[in-house]
């Protein structure tokens, strides 16, 4: 039995009887990182020692009588997630070397439950992207074809849960950067509601669509994860005090005969015309179909509903987003936080000199930023600046408005929406990046939930050409249980959620 193949449920099982102790499942992992990382370069950070001596404290907990869904379960995080005493870089060069004097609250609440932290996962840099290679560091590359891309922003996380690195790992969703990768990758990826879980500790990117979620194998794991991770916290005002439900048992399901009977009857499904467009491959739309079909059969009806102003989410979020992004990013100005070319001591601001302080701004922040943040602070810059503001920052939140009304008024009467979760499988590295248009266009199917702020998830449901194509769920606000309760019954009968990438 290869240990780093389980899932969080089987590997719990076993841990609670103890047929196997925390510290051999994070040594199988880190075994795993090694054997395969130098291909795929998920992992920017890797904590062996560290990682170690959180399992022996496990294991430790375990014998004094404690249990736990997640304690010690090793996983990952996204390297734009401060976790203190390990770097956390965002994939730029200008936080190359920054190490985070605390955790972010999901970490701080992991730690908690007792799971174990291997390390940190490449991503764009500073979340912006929908491939992965605009890590300063490097492209990541997808475990069921190295010559592709992974989906981003975090795409490190997504291929490390496929090629069997964790047990899950954490990523982040501003307009898709959980749900993209999870489709690319053939796994289970969740944003869950705006406010479920905490952002206090994350490199901020889109402050008012950023939300931390679970990347897993099963949609089990990822009830189980979002558990322990959701909940109001005193650091993040936007976290809203509404008590997580019993997400495990949401997802658990019953044995599979009685799925079909039971567990989906009277649920009624919407699928937006909108999102079935021509321009989705023709092999995915076929296994979105195929998916529709199977969830018919467990008793689900569907109904075709209408979302005319989805039309308007990529725009809007890409007016919302670059403002957003030129606001947070100017903290990293060469003096508090980071990279620095200032010989000290600093001179005033006001000065020519070669290391006057605009010089020290200047410098730092066109030595420390990539191409693609770059042109996100321009166009956020332009967008807010003064005699554009009214026309394009106040007219997208005003669109941003219907879109949610829109979602919100639909949602009142299905259960949730299916959509593909992307209109294509995973791309060739390099294929778009000299187009970034196209590339933002690879969130054509995600903003809607980013900019509302509703839950959605992604799951696999086929393959086209041997990659991996993803359903996406949009659920109600703060709905996340009834995803869970469609995606685990999917999961009891399909098996496309079991599939593994051949890597060596």
């Amino acid at each position: 039995m290869q240990l780093n193949t389980l899932t969080i449920k089987q590997a719990g099982q076993l841990l609670a009887k103890k047929e196997i102790t925390s510290v051999e499942l994070t040594k199988a992992c880190l075994a795993r990182i090694k054997e395969v990382d130098g291909e795929i370069k998920a992992c920017l950070t890797v904590c062996e020692k560290e990682a170690l001596a959180e399992a022996k404290k496990a294991d430790e907990r375990r014998a004094k009588g404690e249990s736990g869904e997640l304690l010690g379960i090793p996983y990952l995080a996204k390297d734009n997630i401060l976790t203190r005493g390990i770097k956390t870089t965002a994939a730029s060069k200008i936080l190359e070397n920054y190490i985070a004097p605390y955790d972010a609250s999901i970490i701080r609440k992991l730690k908690q439950a007792g799971a174990v932290l291997l390390g940190k996962t490449n991503l764009d840099e500073f979340a912006h992207g929908a491939s992965t290679e605009n890590s300063a560091f490097g492209p990541t590359h997808n475990p069921w074809d190295l010559q592709r891309v992974p989906g981003g922003s975090s795409g490190g996380s997504a291929a490390a849960v496929a090629a069997d690195m964790c047990l899950f790992a954490l990523g982040t969703d501003t307009g898709g950067s959980v749900r993209c990768p999870a489709s690319f990758c053939g796994i289970t990826g969740l944003k869950p509601t705006y406010g479920r879980s905490s952002r206090f500790g994350l490199v901020a990117m889109t402050s008012s669509t950023d939300v931390p979620g679970p990347l897993t194998k099963t949609v089990a794991d990822a009830a189980m994860v979002l558990s322990v991770i959701a909940g109001v916290d005193k650091n993040d005002g936007t976290t809203v005090n509404i008590t997580p439900p019993a997400y495990a048992k949401a997802s658990a399901g019953k044995p599979t005969p009685l799925v079909r009977g039971e567990e989906l009857k009277g649920l009624t499904i919407g699928l937006p015309k909108e999102y079935f467009i021509a321009g989705t491959d023709k092999a995915v739309a076929e296994a979105v179909e195929k998916a529709i079909a199977d969830l018919k059969k467990l008793g689900v009806k569907f109904k075709q509903v209408s979302l005319p102003h989805t039309k308007y989410g990529v725009p809007v979020y890409y007016i919302i987003t670059p403002s957003e992004v030129s606001s947070n990013l100017a903290r990293f100005d060469g003096i508090k936080y980071g990279l620095s070319v200032a010989k000290p001591p600093l001179p005033p601001l006001s000065g020519g000199e070669e290391n006057g302080l605009m010089q020290v701004y200047t410098k730092s922040r066109g030595k420390g930023f990539g191409p693609e943040a770059k042109r996100r602070i321009m166009l956020g810059t332009y967008a807010l600046s003064a005699g554009y503001f009214d026309a394009y920052y106040l007219q997208a939140q005003k669109v941003r408005t219907k879109i949610k009304q829109e979602l919100d008024e639909v949602l009142e009467t299905v259960d949730c929406l299916l959509t593909p979760s992307a209109p294509h499988v995973a791309f060739k590295i390099g294929a778009q990046s000299g187009d970034p248009l196209k590339m933002y266009l690879e969130d054509i199917f995600m903003t809607g939930a980013s900019l509302s702020g509703l839950p959605a998830i992604s799951i696999p449901c086929g393959f086209d050409g041997g990659m991996p194509v993803g359903l996406q769920l949009i659920g109600k606000r703060f709905d996340e249980a009834r995803l869970f309760r469609v995606g685990g019954a999917y999961q009891q009968v399909t098996e496309w959620h079991l599939q593994k990438p051949e890597i060596s």
